[in-house]
């Protein structure tokens, strides 16, 4: 009988490279599967209302001349935001406020949400007190 004996040598820095890439696929995979996940969208979004649809108001005061911030919502977003009764004389005394509440607005769109609104470093008191205004007003619009 005779047996052949192989004799199998490997070098250390072979082995480290082979179970470092072994296990980068395996995070790989567990990553894959947690972000195709079925019922990802569901967790994300909100199938319930969130606010009765319709216009919503709220009253800003500015240097005494009353505001109204006008809100329309439908039930699961913000549809437009913007002064209902803003007159020559007020955009004359604060040239600021109508972009103010454009960029606050516009930020609202893109997010979809009422928090984390970067504030104009022009105006920030004024933009404080439109945002105020904003909530105050889809706090009216939402579903209790």
């Amino acid at each position: 009988m005779s047996s052949k004996t192989k004799i199998v040598v490997l070098h250390m820095k072979e082995i480290i490279y082979t179970a470092i890439f072994a296990a980068l696929g395996i995070l790989l995979i567990i990553l894959l599967v947690i972000m195709f996940r079925p019922g990802k969208d569901a967790d994300l979004t909100d199938t319930g209302k969130q606010y009765t649809p319709g216009i919503y108001t709220s009253s800003l005061m500015l240097n005494n001349t009353n505001l109204e911030v006008e809100v329309s919502v439908d039930e699961s977003r913000i549809n437009s935001i913007r002064f209902s009764n803003l007159d020559e004389t007020v955009t004359t005394m604060f040239p600021l406020i109508q972009p103010a509440i454009e960029d606050i607005a516009e930020q609202i769109y893109d997010t979809h949400s009422l928090e984390d609104i970067t504030l104009s470093e022009d105006t920030p008191y004024t933009s404080q007190i439109i945002l105020d205004a904003i909530k105050e007003a889809v706090e009216k619009a939402a579903v209790k």
